[in-house]
């Protein structure tokens, strides 16, 4: 899954939060590419948005037994079950409209989800999908619990349940994710608590939608007024919630995650290592490895610099995401006031300046092109520029992020068409020609 994806049209879904018991209707919408998971809440005035993401974490973890995320003082609890169906189902951009604080419960896993949304239509989009591989292993730990990520060419997760009763001691399982083994391994395993839990969490305000239906509540006997869907349900509903609070990272994983009784606060935690670990990538504060393009398609500045002949002051590409030789590319620069353009480019109001862009949108699709091992040692010269558009002035902050895809290559030309986004907004776009020479 190259592109990424949004559903194909609206869709609401009603029912009742697990911990407040609150009735709520939210309605999917379809969103443009590069706009991530977005909450609207329909019921405040100001219609305050809330983006699914790392940042928007309530922290300190003040939401116990769920995860929330919250910006202004505005929140929305019990997102990972949902979070989780967007993750399996590889939906990148949507916009959920809320009338209350809580996601609803349904069943109490992500199958109701998954269905609605199916039904709704998954839509591929012509922007690109850049996933993040993790380079190191991080690993968080406390109390006996521990996740550890490990680099992989894949998302795959283990996970190790073992507590002290008995239908919840030494179960395993272990799933590379994708759509198809999503759904039909974890996307129905329901959320369980104990029998003698479930007081102590009504006296805290949790759980209080909770029923026989939706929550699998363990007695001393077995599962209370309820059949389990599989002999280890549980460590698949641990799974589910491990990979709908990784997906606050906003773009699609590949890594081990090995995981041994871990909750909410621990997957959090190993979530906020990941993000840190892929801010120094996209920084360049990993040191690079040799000059040569990684299993996954992504490209430090030293390794970029083995490709193309640019040096400081005129290399504009800081990293790229994602690579198909000869095909499509994805890059990024981070625009800083200490950038030496701004100098002398409207000082006091600093712009980038167009033909800037223009030169680190060819740097993405000159990579993209002398990538392939036969084009490697060549030059790619300017030919032709059309149908340049500049349509937002880009500052220091921004991070622009370069979109290219190939059009007619030949041995010794090539056309580019190349977007530039800011935030998800296109600032800048033209289609390029190359010419291939000789180095």
């Amino acid at each position: 899954m190259d592109n990424q994806r949004t559903i194909a049209k609206e869709i609401k879904v009603s029912g009742v939060g697990l911990h407040t018991a609150g009735k709520v209707t939210m309605t999917f919408k379809p969103a443009p590419e590069h706009s991530g998971i977005i909450f609207i809440r329909t019921d405040l005035p100001a219609r305050p948005v809330i983006k699914a993401a790392v940042d928007s974490l309530l922290y300190p973890f003040s939401s116990q037994r769920r995860t929330s995320i919250g910006a202004d003082g505005v929140a929305i609890h019990t997102i990972e079950h949902l979070m989780a169906a967007l993750s399996g189902l590889g939906i990148d951009n949507l916009i959920i409209e809320i009338d209350s604080d809580e996601i609803p419960g349904l069943d109490g896993s992500s199958i109701n989800f998954i269905e609605s949304l199916q039904a709704a239509g998954i839509h591929s989009q012509s922007g690109l999908r850049g996933y993040f591989s993790v380079k190191e292993p991080l690993a968080v730990e406390e109390e006996g619990s521990s996740i550890t990520i490990l680099p992989a060419n894949e998302f795959k997760v283990s996970y190790t349940l073992s507590y002290d009763h008995p239908l919840l001691r030494g179960q395993f399982l272990e799933v590379a994710l994708n759509e198809e083994s999503f759904i039909k391994e974890l996307a129905s395993a329901r959320t369980f608590c104990l029998e003698d839990e479930a007081s102590k969490l009504k006296e805290q305000g949790l759980g209080c939608g909770a029923d026989y239906h939706n929550t699998l509540v363990i007695g001393k006997n077995g599962v209370i007024k309820n059949k389990l869907r599989f002999e280890d349900e549980f460590v698949r509903h641990k799974m589910l919630d491990l990979i709908g609070d990784l997906s606050l990272l906003g773009q699609p994983l590949k890594g081990h995650v090995i995981a041994i009784k871990s909750g909410h606060m621990l997957n959090l935690k190993l979530l906020r290592k990941i993000d840190q670990q892929r801010k120094r990538l996209l920084s360049g504060g990993i040191a690079a490895g040799p000059k040569r393009i990684d299993s996954d398609g992504t490209l430090c500045v030293e390794q970029i610099m083995g490709i193309l002949p640019h040096r400081e002051p005129f290399l504009f590409v800081d990293r790229i995401t994602h690579l198909e030789k000869g095909k499509r590319a994805t890059g990024i620069k981070n625009v800083t006031i200490n950038d030496y353009f701004f100098k002398g480019h409207f000082p006091g109001r600093p712009v980038m300046p167009g033909v800037i862009i223009l030169e680190a949108m060819a740097q993405v699709g000159g990579v993209m092109m002398l990538a392939p091992d036969e084009n490697r040692g060549k030059l790619a010269f300017f030919m032709a520029i059309n149908n340049v558009k500049f349509r937002k002035t880009v500052v220091p902050g921004d991070q622009l992020v370069f979109e290219v895809e190939a059009g007619r290559i030949k041995a010794r030309t090539g056309q580019v068409f190349a977007k530039a986004y800011v935030d998800g907004k296109i600032v800048c776009e033209a289609e390029l020609m190359f010419a291939l020479a000789d180095a």
